[in-house]
């Protein structure tokens, strides 16, 4: 092969994503925790953004889209020589039309969102121009103020002064993230030792119960023979005192703890006093296994007792608890916060909110403002100070357009799904992600992005978006289709209104589905009810005395 160097003309076309679309694509897919995560986390890293703590964020439609802001070099040295040019009506003239000047300049209305959304002048002051005599004089108040701090750093208080709305608002934030930090006093082991208080036992009692228990795995048995517990070195007092502390954990609440086993476990729940001891002690010990699959006439054939005396066994084993460390532990529930919200008038007309309360409103900081207008500020600053404002933009840009895009998908969805609104799950219609991008003339993956791990309240409950994407079945009786959820519904319904003496198979379910105008194999009958944990037609059999 002949490896030589030349030249040619390609013509090709590139999709380039640009950091500004990528960040608008990683703000829309965050959850709203995470998007106050990341917020805060922008705005400690970016000293030109700024919360507004004393107004409530509301974003819908405030920010246009903006063109993405550059500052060339040669624009920057005008830039320069017009600021230190320009006095008395030139200044004016420039604060009147912008920040800066020259090639890719921005307005005030680009960088501040307050004065996009026409907020009130308590957000939005006057600007104050920065002379050159005014910054020699503010040279000298800084150095008095330095001053004043090194003599008194212990007493002079330099955070600003915050309103109550705001101190509210951090509290509850405070107390959410408190919230979810476990609680080690919580712990299995923890409630085991806390009972120990409640018997008099000996101090050696004591410490080998305690390793007992924090020995036990995660299902809170015991799987161990106390001789390799204890080690080869252990003396017949150790053994014996080994044994007496194992008696003494498994009488502790939850009942059936430190068992070696399953079935160790569910004998330690048998009552005393129960009527049916004798038949639960021969159950736990050879039958599970029939129960599980619902063969009481095997147990009847095998043990002699009646079907009514295992009937009640069974009943009664239903009620013991084979993971005795089951609510136990450091796991902890994620608060949900519904990012829409489906709210019905008077009327009975449905509306979309999206919700903005726990989202901080940003804004740009005047200081740098008027850093960026003084004329005795270097060019470099200037650059750094455009660097951050640009990034502060795009923030400020993506959180809007994620909230837009937002609303526009829940609407969308709630048009489709109008039904689910009015009567309720049963009402679900079959819905695909496509069908809202096609919609709203945007890509699948944008509504793929919108949807994840977000959720919606309605009068129905809170749910997740992926909630209303379902696929569905074609219906012979001309209906049109019909949802996967209610296919199941209707199953659930046949079993639970069948003779549960003589329950229908499979096959007989197909048919009165099909009688429904439903027709579906039956191997999917089968996927759906093990989906939702129904048992087969032998399973669901109950027994009688012949």
């Amino acid at each position: 092969m002949r490896l030589t160097f030349g030249q040619e003309l390609r013509q090709e076309q590139r999709q380039l994503l640009t950091q500004r679309m990528i960040q608008s694509m990683e703000i829309l897919q965050l959850t709203l925790q995470q998007l106050e995560e990341r917020i805060e986390q922008e705005v400690s890293e970016n000293p030109v953004l700024e919360l507004a703590a004393d107004t409530a964020l509301d974003l819908s439609g405030i920010i246009p889209p903006q063109n993405e802001l550059s500052e060339t070099s040669t624009a920057s040295g005008d830039t320069n020589n017009t600021e230190e040019g320009n006095t008395g009506e030139d200044n004016n003239t420039e604060e009147d039309s912008g920040i800066f000047t020259g090639t890719g300049s921005f307005s005030d209305s680009d960088i501040t969102v307050a004065e996009q959304a026409g907020f009130s002048s308590e957000i939005i002051e006057p600007e104050i121009r920065i002379e050159n005599e005014a910054v020699s004089n503010s040279i000298e108040e800084f150095a008095l103020l330095n001053e004043f701090a090194q003599s008194y750093s212990g007493v002079s208080d330099e955070e600003p002064v915050r309103s109550q709305q705001y101190l509210d608002e951090m509290n509850e934030r405070d107390g959410d993230r408190f919230g979810n930090i476990p609680d080690a006093s919580g712990s299995f082991q923890s409630y085991l030792e806390e009972q120990f208080g409640w018997f008099e036992i000996s101090e050696e009692l004591h410490q080998m119960a305690w390793r007992i228990i924090n020995n036990l795995d995660a299902k809170g048995y015991f799987p161990y023979d106390l001789p390799d517990f204890l080690g080869e070195n252990h003396t017949p007092e150790e053994l014996a005192l080994a044994k007496e502390a194992l008696a003494f954990v498994q009488k502790l609440e939850p009942r059936g703890t430190a068992g070696r086993d399953l079935r160790d476990c569910l004998r330690l729940q048998i009552p005393p006093d129960s009527s049916n001891a004798g038949v639960l002690r021969s159950i736990i010990n050879s039958y599970l296994e029939d129960v599980s699959v619902n063969r009481l006439p095997a147990i009847v054939k095998a043990t002699g007792f009646s079907i009514e005396k295992i009937q009640s066994a069974v009943a009664e084993l239903k009620h013991f608890n084979p993971i005795p460390s089951a609510g136990f532990g450091n796991e902890t529930t994620a608060a949900i916060y519904p990012d829409v919200i489906i709210e019905a008038d008077e009327k009975g007309e449905f509306s979309v909110r999206v919700t903005n309360e726990r989202i901080p409103q940003l804004r740009i900081s005047k200081l740098y403002r008027s850093l960026v207008r003084n004329a005795g500020v270097d060019q470099q600053t200037k650059e750094y100070i455009r660097k951050k404002v640009n990034s502060a933009k795009w923030l400020i840009e993506a959180v809007e357009q994620r909230q837009s895009t937002l609303h526009r998908v829940a609407s969308a969805i709630l048009k489709h799904q109008i039904e689910f609104f009015r009567q309720g799950p049963q009402a679900i219609r079959p819905l695909k992600m496509q069908q809202i991008a096609d919609d709203l003339d945007i890509h699948i993956t944008t509504v793929s992005r919108a949807c994840d791990e977000k959720w919606m309240m309605t009068p129905e409950g809170i749910f997740p978006f992926s909630r209303f994407f379902v696929t569905g079945l074609e219906t012979t009786n001309g209906e049109g289709a019909v949802a996967n959820d209610v296919v199941q519904m209707k199953i659930r319904a046949i079993i639970e209104d069948e003779d549960k003496c003589n329950p229908l198979s499979d096959d007989e379910i197909v048919k009165c589905l099909d009688e429904d105008g439903i027709r579906i194999a039956r191997r999917t009958v089968v996927k759906y009810r093990q989906k939702m944990r129904i048992p087969n037609s032998r399973g669901r059999k109950e027994w009688k005395t012949p």
